[in-house]
Protein backbone atom coordinates (compact mmCIF):
# COMPACT_ATOMS: atom_id res chain seq x y z
CA UNK A 1 0.00 0.00 0.00
CA UNK A 2 1.38 3.40 -0.99
CA UNK A 3 0.90 6.79 0.61
CA UNK A 4 2.97 9.98 0.73
CA UNK A 5 5.82 10.62 3.14
CA UNK A 6 5.26 14.37 3.39
CA UNK A 7 2.92 17.14 2.34
CA UNK A 8 3.40 18.32 -1.22
CA UNK A 9 1.99 21.31 -3.15
CA UNK A 10 1.72 21.84 -6.89
CA UNK A 11 0.41 24.93 -8.72
CA UNK A 12 -0.82 25.48 -12.29
CA UNK A 13 -2.59 28.18 -14.28
CA UNK A 14 -5.35 26.96 -16.60
CA UNK A 15 -6.98 29.66 -18.75
CA UNK A 16 -6.24 32.31 -16.13
CA UNK A 17 -7.64 30.23 -13.27
CA UNK A 18 -5.08 29.43 -10.58
CA UNK A 19 -5.17 25.86 -9.27
CA UNK A 20 -3.16 24.92 -6.17
CA UNK A 21 -3.16 21.24 -5.21
CA UNK A 22 -1.93 20.01 -1.84
CA UNK A 23 -1.47 16.31 -1.09
CA UNK A 24 -1.44 15.31 2.57
CA UNK A 25 -1.10 12.08 4.55
CA UNK A 26 -4.44 11.15 6.16
CA UNK A 27 -4.63 8.23 8.60
CA UNK A 28 -7.77 9.31 10.48
CA UNK A 29 -10.74 10.48 8.36
CA UNK A 30 -12.01 12.59 11.26
CA UNK A 31 -8.95 14.84 10.76
CA UNK A 32 -9.81 15.59 7.11
CA UNK A 33 -11.88 18.73 7.73
CA UNK A 34 -9.12 20.27 9.84
CA UNK A 35 -6.50 19.59 7.19
CA UNK A 36 -8.74 21.04 4.47
CA UNK A 37 -9.19 24.21 6.55
CA UNK A 38 -5.43 24.38 7.13
CA UNK A 39 -4.58 24.56 3.42
CA UNK A 40 -7.62 26.53 2.23
CA UNK A 41 -7.40 30.08 0.91
CA UNK A 42 -10.29 32.34 2.02
CA UNK A 43 -9.82 34.42 -1.15
CA UNK A 44 -10.19 31.41 -3.46
CA UNK A 45 -13.35 30.67 -5.43
CA UNK A 46 -13.52 26.90 -4.80
CA UNK A 47 -11.86 24.50 -2.38
CA UNK A 48 -12.43 20.97 -3.68
CA UNK A 49 -11.05 17.78 -2.19
CA UNK A 50 -11.09 14.02 -2.03
CA UNK A 51 -9.59 11.45 0.29
CA UNK A 52 -9.05 7.71 0.42
CA UNK A 53 -8.43 5.71 3.62
CA UNK A 54 -8.75 2.00 2.94
CA UNK A 55 -12.22 1.21 1.66
CA UNK A 56 -13.56 4.61 2.78
CA UNK A 57 -13.51 7.70 0.57
CA UNK A 58 -15.17 11.11 0.33
CA UNK A 59 -15.32 13.83 -2.32
CA UNK A 60 -16.39 17.48 -2.31
CA UNK A 61 -17.06 19.70 -5.33
CA UNK A 62 -17.39 23.05 -3.50
CA UNK A 63 -20.04 24.47 -5.85
CA UNK A 64 -18.32 23.32 -9.01
CA UNK A 65 -20.72 21.35 -11.26
CA UNK A 66 -21.39 17.93 -9.75
CA UNK A 67 -18.76 15.32 -10.54
CA UNK A 68 -16.26 17.75 -12.09
CA UNK A 69 -13.88 18.23 -9.14
CA UNK A 70 -14.00 15.83 -6.20
CA UNK A 71 -14.47 12.66 -8.26
CA UNK A 72 -11.60 13.43 -10.68
CA UNK A 73 -9.36 14.10 -7.67
CA UNK A 74 -10.33 10.75 -6.14
CA UNK A 75 -9.79 9.06 -9.50
CA UNK A 76 -6.23 10.47 -9.53
CA UNK A 77 -5.61 9.06 -6.04
CA UNK A 78 -6.90 5.63 -7.04
CA UNK A 79 -5.12 5.59 -10.40
CA UNK A 80 -1.77 5.96 -8.61
CA UNK A 81 -2.60 3.26 -6.08
CA UNK A 82 -2.47 5.72 -3.20
CA UNK A 83 -4.07 5.23 0.22
CA UNK A 84 -4.26 7.25 3.44
CA UNK A 85 -4.19 10.37 1.28
CA UNK A 86 -6.12 13.64 1.11
CA UNK A 87 -5.79 15.95 -1.90
CA UNK A 88 -7.14 19.49 -1.71
CA UNK A 89 -7.35 21.61 -4.86
CA UNK A 90 -7.98 25.33 -4.40
CA UNK A 91 -9.16 27.25 -7.47
CA UNK A 92 -9.15 31.00 -7.92
CA UNK A 93 -11.37 31.83 -10.91
CA UNK A 94 -9.64 33.76 -13.67
CA UNK A 95 -12.66 34.89 -15.65
CA UNK A 96 -12.77 32.16 -18.32
CA UNK A 97 -15.18 29.24 -17.87
CA UNK A 98 -13.61 25.83 -18.47
CA UNK A 99 -16.75 23.77 -19.07
CA UNK A 100 -17.41 20.39 -17.47
CA UNK A 101 -14.74 18.56 -19.45
CA UNK A 102 -12.18 21.25 -18.81
CA UNK A 103 -12.86 21.17 -15.08
CA UNK A 104 -12.51 17.39 -14.93
CA UNK A 105 -9.17 17.59 -16.76
CA UNK A 106 -7.94 20.48 -14.63
CA UNK A 107 -8.84 19.03 -11.22
CA UNK A 108 -7.91 15.46 -12.07
CA UNK A 109 -4.73 16.46 -13.86
CA UNK A 110 -3.31 18.73 -11.19
CA UNK A 111 -4.15 16.18 -8.47
CA UNK A 112 -2.35 13.46 -10.44
CA UNK A 113 0.73 15.60 -11.03
CA UNK A 114 0.82 16.69 -7.38
CA UNK A 115 0.71 13.08 -6.20
CA UNK A 116 3.30 11.97 -8.77
CA UNK A 117 5.76 14.55 -7.43
CA UNK A 118 5.06 13.88 -3.74
CA UNK A 119 7.61 11.71 -1.88
CA UNK A 120 6.15 8.17 -1.76
CA UNK A 121 5.99 5.91 1.26
CA UNK A 122 5.24 2.20 1.25
CA UNK A 123 2.79 1.10 3.94
CA UNK A 124 3.18 -2.45 5.18
CA UNK A 125 0.34 -4.17 7.04
CA UNK A 126 1.00 -4.71 10.74
CA UNK A 127 -0.25 -7.53 12.95
CA UNK A 128 -0.79 -7.50 16.71
CA UNK A 129 0.46 -10.40 18.83
CA UNK A 130 0.08 -11.08 22.56
CA UNK A 131 3.02 -12.90 24.16
CA UNK A 132 3.53 -14.39 27.64
CA UNK A 133 7.23 -14.12 28.54
CA UNK A 134 8.86 -15.73 31.63
CA UNK A 135 11.25 -13.54 33.63
CA UNK A 136 14.35 -15.49 32.55
CA UNK A 137 13.66 -14.80 28.86
CA UNK A 138 12.96 -11.07 29.00
CA UNK A 139 16.38 -9.88 27.81
CA UNK A 140 16.54 -12.17 24.81
CA UNK A 141 12.92 -11.53 23.84
CA UNK A 142 13.35 -7.75 23.94
CA UNK A 143 16.46 -8.01 21.76
CA UNK A 144 14.59 -10.21 19.29
CA UNK A 145 11.69 -7.76 19.13
CA UNK A 146 14.10 -4.90 18.46
CA UNK A 147 15.74 -6.77 15.57
CA UNK A 148 12.35 -7.24 13.88
CA UNK A 149 11.17 -3.66 14.53
CA UNK A 150 8.29 -4.86 16.72
CA UNK A 151 6.44 -2.05 18.47
CA UNK A 152 5.53 -2.67 22.11
CA UNK A 153 1.92 -1.60 22.62
CA UNK A 154 1.23 -2.87 26.13
CA UNK A 155 3.11 -4.49 29.02
CA UNK A 156 1.45 -6.20 31.99
CA UNK A 157 3.60 -7.69 34.75
CA UNK A 158 2.42 -10.95 36.31
CA UNK A 159 3.80 -13.32 38.94
CA UNK A 160 5.23 -15.50 36.16
CA UNK A 161 6.73 -12.80 33.96
CA UNK A 162 5.47 -10.28 31.43
CA UNK A 163 2.44 -10.23 29.16
CA UNK A 164 3.37 -8.25 26.05
CA UNK A 165 1.24 -6.93 23.22
CA UNK A 166 3.39 -6.15 20.18
CA UNK A 167 2.87 -5.10 16.59
CA UNK A 168 5.01 -6.38 13.71
CA UNK A 169 4.99 -6.37 9.92
CA UNK A 170 2.77 -9.15 8.63
CA UNK A 171 5.76 -10.67 6.82
CA UNK A 172 7.68 -10.91 10.10
CA UNK A 173 5.11 -12.85 12.15
CA UNK A 174 6.39 -16.32 11.25
CA UNK A 175 10.03 -15.25 11.58
CA UNK A 176 9.34 -13.82 15.03
CA UNK A 177 7.50 -16.93 16.23
CA UNK A 178 10.29 -19.25 15.06
CA UNK A 179 12.98 -17.00 16.57
CA UNK A 180 11.23 -16.87 19.94
CA UNK A 181 10.67 -20.63 19.96
CA UNK A 182 14.37 -21.27 19.28
CA UNK A 183 15.55 -18.62 21.73
CA UNK A 184 13.40 -19.70 24.66
CA UNK A 185 12.88 -23.38 23.87
CA UNK A 186 9.17 -22.78 23.59
CA UNK A 187 8.77 -21.04 26.96
CA UNK A 188 7.30 -17.89 25.33
CA UNK A 189 3.65 -18.52 24.50
CA UNK A 190 1.40 -16.65 22.14
CA UNK A 191 -1.84 -15.64 23.89
CA UNK A 192 -4.94 -15.30 21.75
CA UNK A 193 -6.78 -12.05 22.30
CA UNK A 194 -9.51 -10.21 20.35
CA UNK A 195 -7.84 -8.58 17.35
CA UNK A 196 -7.11 -4.88 17.57
CA UNK A 197 -7.25 -2.44 14.64
CA UNK A 198 -4.58 -3.09 11.99
CA UNK A 199 -1.59 -0.82 12.07
CA UNK A 200 0.50 0.56 9.22
CA UNK A 201 3.87 2.05 8.76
Amino acid sequence: MRTIAARHTHEEIVKRSRFVATALRLDDPSCASGLVAEVSDPAATHTCWAWRVGAASRVHDAQEPGGTAGRPILAAIDAQGMDHVLVVVVRTFGGIKLGAGGLVRAYGGIAARCLAAAPPLELRPRVRLSLRVPFEDLGGVHACLDRLDAARLREDWTEAGLDLEVEVDVDSVEVLEHALADLTRGRVRRVERPPGPPGAR
